[in-house]
């Protein structure tokens, strides 16, 4: 089919073709249309005339600004500082257009507050966002000290950066938990700029050590860091009453036996901070079995001397996990040598892993500080223990059986080939003869 024109008919599938065509071109023509209005949208006289400038002081902001989380966001610098940013003259910061420059240090939470506060504007961005942190970072001994003009504490800018500032699920920010401990330490750790609070400075230094760090490198971010115990904007955790609830808040279950020991009442009582005793508080390293006891490296003898009831209820428990621990080890010894001589002992060594459970569960039942509960988990381990140990003797006395049955076989064996050989001989030398 054809359309009839001047010229004559026109097929369909050229007419089609030709609108295509057009339509392509349209729609090449709106895209350059919009470059250009985003081209223009995005021209700002702050950046261009400060990313030329000499003095890095002025250059730099505005350098980094392009990767800063605000501009992704669409947001300007005349939005944090006024002026007219299509403004190519010096007019741009006047006073008039309201302009208006670096806040001074005291006034930093406020004015990041102006949009940080506004719940409905934040919403805008992300739902989930948060709208309190001046109010919390308010309760913090930073926010208490900079109200009463303090200006070296730390506020938003410290921490977060100023016009850089990323997201805190960038790896690259200063405030994502892998970088935290490293931001906090550039005050923190500054023996001359602390030297007037009176606080040690080694704090960081003391966690880099610990367990939590080690797993933190590691690339566990669910690890705790300095804002996990201290909180970030505001002044502790929520629930935050002894040192014993911050740990309890990742170690729950641990939180809920030390809460039934005889020491919580203990420590309460002479106001000692319960988890910190035995396990420090920023040097946290994993525990070992010598902790518990009376050995020299023990940590109960700090505070329970020889003949007192703590000191002996300290020895019983290392004795219990001791012994535990010993014959778990010789179970598995005598297994793993009759598994790797060939000999079936999944199902005893799939028992023997009910025994290591048994184990671990002792070692966290001693923050209860009761050897009954020790001593019983104790004794079901042993008794598990020792039935594996026995299964794995028993194999071991089967493969001694089975090779001494071999012997005696092969030696019957090579003794009837003897005498059906001579046999053989005899019978030849008849015929013979």
């Amino acid at each position: 089919m054809a359309i009839v024109g001047p010229e004559g008919p026109t097929p369909y599938i050229e007419i089609y073709s030709t609108l295509i065509a057009m339509k392509t071109a349209l729609a090449t023509l709106l895209i350059l249309i919009g470059a250009l209005g985003a081209a223009a949208a995005d021209s700002s006289s702050c950046i261009d005339c400060h990313a030329a400038l000499d003095d890095a002081r002025l250059a730099n902001p505005a350098k980094l600004f392009p990767g800063d989380i605000h501009h992704q966001a669409g947001l300007t610098c005349a939005d944090c500082h006024g002026g007219d940013p299509k403004d190519a003259s010096m007019n741009a910061m006047s006073r008039t257009k309201g302009f208006h420059s670096v806040p001074k240090k005291g006034l930093i939470p406020d004015f990041c507050a102006r949009c940080h506060s506004d719940i409905a504007y934040m919403h805008r961005f992300n739902p989930k966002m948060r709208a309190d942190q001046l109010a919390q970072y308010l309760t913090s001994v930073h926010g208490k000290r900079l109200r009463q003009g303090d200006t070296q504490v730390a506020a938003c800018v410290d921490c977060h950066g100023i016009h850089n500032i990323l997201a805190v699920s960038d790896s690259r920010a200063p405030v994502y938990p892998t970088n935290v401990a490293t931001t906090c330490a550039r005050c923190h750790a500054d023996a001359a700029y602390m030297k007037n609070y009176k606080i040690p400075t080694d704090q960081v230094a003391h966690y880099q050590k610990s367990v939590h760090a080690r797993v933190l490198s590691e690339g566990d971010t669910s690890a705790p860091t300095c804002t996990t115990c201290h909180g970030n904007h505001g002044a502790t955790p929520p629930g935050v009453s002894s040192v014993a609830n911050v740990c309890g808040t990742c170690h729950a279950f641990f939180a809920q036996l030390f809460q039934k020991s005889p020491h919580q009442a203990a420590f309460a009582k002479m106001g000692l901070p319960g988890c910190v005793q035995c396990h420090s508080n920023h040097e946290i390293v994993k525990p070992s079995d010598d902790w518990v006891g009376v050995g020299p490296k023990s940590v109960c003898i700090a505070c329970h001397a020889s003949g007192d009831t703590g000191y002996q209820t300290a020895h019983a428990m290392a004795q219990d996990i001791a012994r535990l621990d010993l014959s778990i080890a010789q179970a598995e010894g005598i297994l793993d040598t009759a598994e790797r001589k060939g000999m079936e002992v999944s199902g005893a060594k799939l028992d023997l892993a009910s025994a290591q459970e048994a184990l671990v569960k002792a070692r966290v039942s001693v923050h209860t500080f009761r050897d009954e509960e020790i001593g019983k988990l104790s004794k079901q381990g042993l008794e598990i223990a020792a039935r594996s140990n026995q299964a794995g003797v028993a194999a071991l006395a089967e493969l001694n059986f089975r090779r001494e049955g071999l012997g005696i076989a092969l030696v019957t064996i090579l003794v009837a080939i003897a005498g059906l050989y001579l046999k053989i001989r005899q019978i030849e030398s008849r015929q013979k003869s």
